[in-house]
């Protein structure tokens, strides 16, 4: 009987696994609304509360495990395997990221504006792009993430590149030019909250930080996507803008990147 009882256990144990760990993953690879909700509302919560840690600084963890100091490429490689085998985290994710690789190439921007840093992944990528005395600014409201963050871009040798500032982004943005000297950017990177897309962009433009020329690549215009900014660049005679279509990080699930150039 307890024999029974205990295969019982181990059967049922096993079962939850097996959900947990492989078929609801696997399932959910094709669905973004439904990934979020399980990596973001139910996995991360879980771990959260059984570990005791954020995943932020379990992300951190695996780059200090594995990625060589002062290594971008090491950093990013560490970030993603974490992401792919480990746990899923809203980065840009290494299939857009080769995308968000190849429009930085292309503008070769000497300043640049990222909103949303999360844990740093998208500022490794662009920072390590950016030509001799480049500079990049990255906005994170998140007070914890941005801790992360830090320790991130200094382990990638990135510090000196990079200045973090913490707040919202509305409040930020019309004193950049006055705090760091900059009179416009050449480029902005667009990956936070997506109902801030919009209205970020129209600052930017009313503060006179974009110029004609500057690029916007704008993160997730799918999923969760960010309809009104998208309706805004493609409409407005004021930017000549493309959808470059992908995948939602580490998912099969269909998103992309908008790239909207500003013609003034």
């Amino acid at each position: 009987m307890w024999l029974l009882l205990l295969l019982s256990c181990a059967g049922l144990l096993g079962a939850l696994y097996a959900l947990w760990s492989w078929l609801i993953p696997a399932v959910v690879q094709f669905n973004g609304s439904l990934a979020l909700l399980w990596h973001c509302d139910i996995v991360e919560r879980v771990l959260d509360t059984f570990t005791g840690t954020t995943r932020p600084q379990r992300l951190l963890r695996a780059v200090q495990e594995r990625a060589t100091e002062k290594d971008c490429v090491s950093v990013i490689s560490a970030i993603d395997h974490f992401c792919r085998h480990q746990e899923w985290a809203m980065n840009v994710g290494d299939e857009k990221g080769l995308i968000l690789d190849s429009v930085v190439s292309e503008v070769n921007p000497q300043t640049v504006l990222e909103l949303g840093t999360y844990c740093g992944y998208s500022t490794v990528r662009i920072a390590r792009l950016l030509p001799p005395g480049g500079l990049l600014i990255t906005l994170e409201f998140n007070p914890d993430y941005a801790a992360v963050a830090r320790q991130v871009i200094a382990w990638a040798g990135l510090k000196d590149t990079v200045n973090i500032v913490e707040g919202a982004s509305g409040d930020l943005i019309p004193h950049l030019r006055e705090r760091f000297g900059i009179e416009t950017f050449d480029f902005v990177f667009l990956d936070h909250w997506k109902d801030r897309y919009l209205p970020d962009i129209k600052l930017l433009e009313e503060c006179g930080l974009i110029q004609k020329g500057s690029v916007l690549l704008a993160d997730n215009v799918i999923c969760p996507g960010s309809p009104d900014y998208l309706e805004y660049v493609r409409k407005s005679a004021s930017y000549e803008s493309r959808y470059l279509k992908s995948h939602l990080e580490y998912t099969r699930a269909e998103d992309g990147l908008e790239k909207s150039v500003y013609l003034g």
